[in-house]
């Protein structure tokens, strides 16, 4: 089976399942214990906390790790709600945010927070002057991902980092899709906190991390834990980190030929799919700077996507019809309520999304194998 959902997660790096595996058999002690080998882990640990902030360009003394970016989102919103620029109980997000993060913003408007969600414009972006006229007094929170994960586009955390500051708001940033892919140092400056993962970029599976500006002096939401200064209980995973940190390290130095790359199978697959190009419609933008081209969000007029997807993976393709957190929900991915599709536009949605070992080759039978479905359905 040829896979088209890498945006869901990557296969593990070889070198960092080594690392992973040496950690794990060689540093095991508890990274808090006292004894000599408890203390070698800690020392990897500082290590690797050290590499990722030079990588993000942030304090390493506001990193911290965590399970992934779904426990990430929601321990970051709650450090920034514990610790607030000033009083108020209003919070902005994007309405195509992730699952992760409209969990939690149910769970705080039931606990007396008021919450406004913001559409996309037709190329898949947030309206900067919607966002500013939505801000009230007692605005406290803002949190725009900053890239899409079913579409792609690229959000303008900038502009919305420079709204933030002038109203001294909190603003958080989910950048899973945008780590390994783009530059971030020129955004963690910007921002409240972030949150990243590592099964996105070729690391394992249950570890992640957020930063934290260290001049905010959060609360922990777990009382009475010692790990991560706090910020989370339990067990510090130094081998996952350890090879999520290794996996980090080779993919940063690899964006500039992966864009390249993901641009021109991007561009291959589309210009496959013209025999049906009245029938399909690809969400996004053609600005570069905005959108990540390894990120696919279409729609095919007449064809279910749960439909069009069973159909791929019978002829050996593995795509997508959004964010897996959210198909687990079996509800219709954010990204379409965002861009205010009807509901049968919404049940056309399929996502495809390339990784490092996506050849063109592939790409253009993935694209056949569509025109052909399409042509015969």
């Amino acid at each position: 089976m040829i896979y088209f959902d890498f945006a869901a997660t990557t296969p593990l790096d070889k070198d960092a399942a080594e690392v992973y595996l040496k950690v794990a058999t060689e540093y095991y002690g508890n990274a808090s214990s006292l004894h000599d080998i408890g203390g070698q882990s800690s020392a990897l640990l500082d290590n690797c906390r050290e590499e990722l902030a030079q990588i993000l360009g942030v304090d390493k003394k506001g990193l911290f790790f965590t399970s992934g970016a779904t426990e990430g989102n929601f321990l970051a919103l709650e450090a920034l709600l514990s610790a607030p620029l000033k009083k108020g109980n209003h919070i902005i997000a994007g309405m195509a945010e992730h699952s992760s993060i409209h969990g939690e913003l149910r769970r705080l408007e039931k606990a007396g927070y008021e919450i406004t969600l913001l559409p996309f414009d037709g190329p898949g972006l947030i309206d900067i002057q919607k966002l500013a006229n939505e801000i009230k007094p007692e605005t406290i929170l803002v949190a725009v991902q900053h890239v899409n994960s079913e579409i792609g586009t690229i959000q303008p955390v900038e502009a919305v980092a420079e709204i933030c500051k002038a109203h001294q708001i909190h603003f958080h940033s989910d950048c899973v899709q945008a780590f390994g892919k783009m530059d971030l140092k020129s955004i963690t400056p910007l921002v409240s906190s972030i949150s990243f993962s590592g099964h996105k970029i070729y690391g394992p599976k249950g570890i992640g991390g957020v930063y934290i500006n260290p001049r905010i002096h959060w609360d922990p939401f777990f009382p009475g834990g010692s790990h991560e200064s706090g910020f989370r209980p339990g067990t510090v995973n130094v081998p996952a980190i350890a090879g999520m940190t290794v996996a980090a390290q080779k993919i940063i130095g690899q964006i500039s030929s992966n864009h390249d790359t993901f641009t021109l199978l991007r561009n291959t697959f589309i210009e496959a799919l013209t025999p049906i190009k009245d029938r399909v419609v690809v969400y996004g933008t053609d600005e570069a700077e905005s959108q990540l081209p390894n990120i696919i969000g279409l729609r095919i007029s007449g064809i279910e996507g749960q439909w069009m997807m069973l159909e791929c993976n019978r002829l050996g393709f593995a795509i997508s019809t959004g964010s897996a957190c959210q198909i687990g929900m079996q509800s219709p991915a954010k990204v379409t309520q965002a861009l205010r599709l009807s509901t049968e536009e919404a049940k056309q949605f399929i996502r495809i999304s390339f990784g490092k070992s996506t050849t063109v080759e592939e790409v253009l039978q993935l694209a056949k194998s569509i025109v052909k479905i399409v042509q015969e359905f």
